[in-house]
């Protein structure tokens, strides 16, 4: 229920179907419909059954990109075929952030014509929203499911995995990567500011500067699991938002109770990434090992991998079932799989395939909770981090140790009543 002098309010999320970016602000968003705010969830048809299971009202993408489904053939980033991870940020620039950056915004402007809001919460990546609120001074405020994507003063550039400098010539080659990465970046800023000008809106002298457009920007981690930096104004952590997603399948354990054998839950990615040769190496390596092991291949069909007489394959599984039995995780890295993990003490093997997982994967391996492979080791590189992380309890306690801080400072936090704050004040504002 709303708490005390805290009246109902009309959120408005938006989002995209890109994998691990839907379920924490779905996770948002149920929670504030339970206390009694009225809510809405702005997103790809694919979301439509997550949003009813949150008992939120569901508003499709028309002109925007909009999946049927999370099938590979749906997706129209398709990052999987690009040569490498600065290639497939390129496309996801040119296909969601800025390329489609009119298109979200005139779906947004007609949904907020049809229903006013008192506050729009948006992805990071979705820039032609926050243009569109910039554009009729409606309060809105991002919430990004993981780490921040955009250049952060004294944080490691986000993409390449890099740890924080530690001398004079590691800060210059950040320096370096960091003005590459605002280079790249701005690849988009001639898409964002066609978009502007048509919401008669002046342009931005680089790309990220559309995020300071935002009354708060909210991020869906941990300080304790991230590296440390002074954070810019409005930017705050708020804790991972770990609500089951509601497309998982049933589960029911196919072993026997007494079975003692560890149990090492292999989760690659809830969407296509072309890694079913790196999920049959992890299949490979835990059938020359004595544990029970569970992989969720999501897109991936059972045809394109071979099983092993000790290993189970599923479609999709409810991770926290699973992982409350777990002894490791082997993951691609995904900030939900990570944190999910972390939540339940488990070290992990991380094998990062682009996107944002070279950024967990080193702050994991940084943390001594985990060891990282690239995506092209071989069976035997995989069995021996496998026999390692099973045999160093280091691995386990500091999993331990990361996971209760991470625990510890999101139930500190409070995501809702930030948004409900955000909207408190405005209306305070405005009656004085």
């Amino acid at each position: 229920m709303i708490a005390q002098n805290t009246p109902p309010a009309r959120f408005l999320f938006t989002t995209w179907e890109g994998g691990g970016n839907v379920a924490p602000p779905m996770t948002l968003a149920a929670q504030l419909r339970r206390r009694g705010h009225s809510v809405r969830f702005m997103c790809d048809e694919a979301s439509r059954s997550e949003a009813a299971a949150a008992g939120v009202v569901f508003r499709p993408w028309t002109r925007a990109p909009n999946r049927p489904d999370r099938t590979r053939a749906s997706d129209p980033t398709r990052d999987w075929d690009v040569a490498s991870s600065a290639e497939g940020f390129q496309r996801m620039l040119a296909t969601i952030m800025a390329g489609a950056a009119d298109r979200y915004a005139a779906d947004v402007l007609e949904e907020l014509r049809r229903e006013p809001a008192d506050l729009v919460v948006t992805s990071e990546m979705l820039l032609g929203v926050m243009a569109a609120c910039e554009s009729i001074g409606q309060l809105h405020a991002v919430f990004a499911a993981n780490l921040c994507i955009y250049p952060v003063e004294g944080m490691p550039i986000f993409g390449p995995g890099l740890p924080p400098a530690r001398t004079d010539a590691e800060r210059a080659l950040h320096a370096e990567i960091a003005a590459g990465s605002v280079a790249m970046f701005d690849g988009g800023l001639p898409a964002l500011n066609a978009a502007r000008e048509r919401l008669g809106l002046g342009p931005l002298d680089h790309l990220c500067n559309q995020i300071d457009s935002n009354a708060a920007y909210l991020l869906g981690t941990a300080r304790a699991f991230d590296f440390p930096a002074a954070l810019p104004d409005r930017m705050t952590y708020v804790g991972p938002q770990l609500g089951a997603p509601a497309w998982t399948d049933d589960w029911n354990a196919p072993w026997e109770p007494t079975d003692g054998r560890p149990l090492v839950v292999v989760g690659m990615s809830s969407t296509f990434q072309n890694h079913a040769g790196v999920l049959q190496a992890v299949i490979d390596a835990a059938a020359n090992l004595p544990v029970r092991a569970v992989v969720t291949l999501a897109d991936i069909h059972p045809d394109e991998v071979i099983a092993a007489r000790n290993v189970w394959l599923v479609r999709s599984a409810p991770h926290d079932a699973l992982m409350r039995e777990a002894t490791l995780v082997v993951t691609h890295g995904g900030h939900g799989t990570v944190m999910r993990a972390l939540k339940h003490r488990l070290p992990m093997l991380v094998i990062p395939h682009g996107r944002d997982q070279d950024e967990n994967a080193v702050r994991v391996a940084s943390r001594g909770a985990g060891l990282t492979l690239p995506p092209d080791a071989g069976v035997m590189q995989i069995t021996r981090a496998l026999e390692r992380l099973l045999a160093d309890d280091s691995f386990r306690r500091s999993a331990d140790q990361l996971g209760q801080a991470i625990a510890d400072e999101t139930a500190a936090t409070t995501a809702v009543q930030t948004l409900e704050r955000l909207v408190m004040g405005t209306t305070c504002a405005a009656a004085a």
